[in-house]
């Protein structure tokens, strides 16, 4: 697949000049970077799949719909296993592509429905041994296509000197592959793990979270040690984050990339001499429109306001060209699915808004 592009942000944090990249990972093939897990996935599992049976998967929405796809195009039966925190636009999408969806809405005791989710296929393979299940939480395909692919097509994208590179975890397939990229090329990064209050992802206690994609309630079996560093952010900051930046450059990201966004204005300030940021931005604000840009789902999860973008200015937008094919607007008021924010969204003041004129 053709590389995802960057995004080359100037900012002034505190006054003083900094490099933020986003590599827009909504432009792959199934609009997440879950769309390279997806193939890596398919292509090690797919010698052993009945036609008859298929395939089934736990998901938080992004790898159920590329799995969907693939599914859909080799004619297999495909089940994704979510839970109420999915978004309904993926899970819509994957019940257009034929696949079965199965929601599991106890909760698991550790702040989310992922054991609830394992459970469920569990139960599932014993009663139907001839189902598979690719396994993104265990799988080493998934590591394997970030360290083969995504890490090196980053590094190309951006300069060679000391750059801070920070991925989110859920599954911690990414993060392992970025890690393992690290070791064998040795590029000068700093290679920094993103997770949100609440999480189990990389070790210590689980709790309640109410965003979809990052964070797990359980440890990465791809990350036993868990990770140094480790940056662990608040939902309101990651939410407010994504905010910011629709409203200060009018690109739209996910609730991960919030989490990293947020965690590199954190370390912009927290470290003067840190000038170079990149993050891996997992997918973008079309499948957040019910969540992270909806006021009313804001309030319900009584996620208050935090001013990330205070002491920061945008100096410049360098934006990558636009590739043909590329998605175009959302259905409906909000950041587009390609990431670019509509004329709509500059419609009645939102109260959460995090707009670039209120941090100048």
């Amino acid at each position: 697949m053709p590389p995802s592009p960057v995004v080359d942000l100037q900012l002034s944090v505190d006054g003083r000049p900094v490099t933020l990249w986003l590599k827009l990972e909504s432009h792959n093939p199934h609009g997440s970077v879950k769309g390279r897990t997806a193939l890596a996935l398919w292509e090690d599992v797919a010698g052993r799949v009945d036609a008859r049976f298929g395939i089934i998967e736990s998901t938080s929405g992004n790898l159920g719909l590329a799995l969907a796809a693939l599914a859909a195009a080799h004619r297999i039966p495909f089940t994704a296993v979510v839970d109420p925190r999915s978004s309904t636009s993926l899970v819509d999408a994957v019940r257009a592509l034929d696949g079965r969806v199965v929601t599991v809405d106890e909760p698991d005791g550790a702040g989310g429905y992922l054991l609830s989710r394992l459970a469920h296929i569990e139960r599932r393979l014993a009663a139907q041994p001839r189902l598979v299940w690719p396994d993104q939480y265990a799988n080493p395909a998934s590591p394997a296509v970030h360290a083969r692919e995504t890490a090196p097509e980053l590094r190309a994208q951006i300069h060679e000197g000391p750059v801070s590179v920070l991925i989110a975890v859920s599954t911690g397939g990414t993060l392992a592959g970025f890690r393992d990229y690290v070791v064998a090329a040795r590029p000068d990064w700093e290679l920094v793990a993103v997770d949100v209050v609440g999480s189990a992802a990389l070790g210590g206690a689980s709790g309640r979270r109410v965003l979809s994609g990052i964070g797990a309630s359980r440890p990465s079996a791809f990350l036993p040690g868990g990770h140094r560093p480790t940056v662990r952010v608040t939902p309101q900051e990651a939410v407010s984050a994504c905010l910011w930046l629709a409203g200060a450059t009018g690109i739209g990201v996910g609730g991960s990339s919030g989490a990293l966004i947020a965690t590199a204005l954190r370390l912009f300030r927290g470290t003067p001499r840190r000038t170079a940021v990149a993050c891996l931005c997992p997918d973008g604000a079309d499948r957040y429109l019910d969540t992270v840009y909806s006021a009313p789902w804001r309030n319900r999860q009584g996620l208050v306001p935090v001013d990330v973008g205070r002491g920061v200015e945008i100096l410049a937008v360098h934006d990558p060209p636009r590739r043909p094919g590329a998605r175009g607007a959302a259905p409906c008021a909000g950041p587009r699915a390609d990431g670019r924010a509509r004329s709509a969204d500059r419609g009645a003041p939102d109260p959460y808004d995090h707009g670039k004129e209120r941090f100048r």
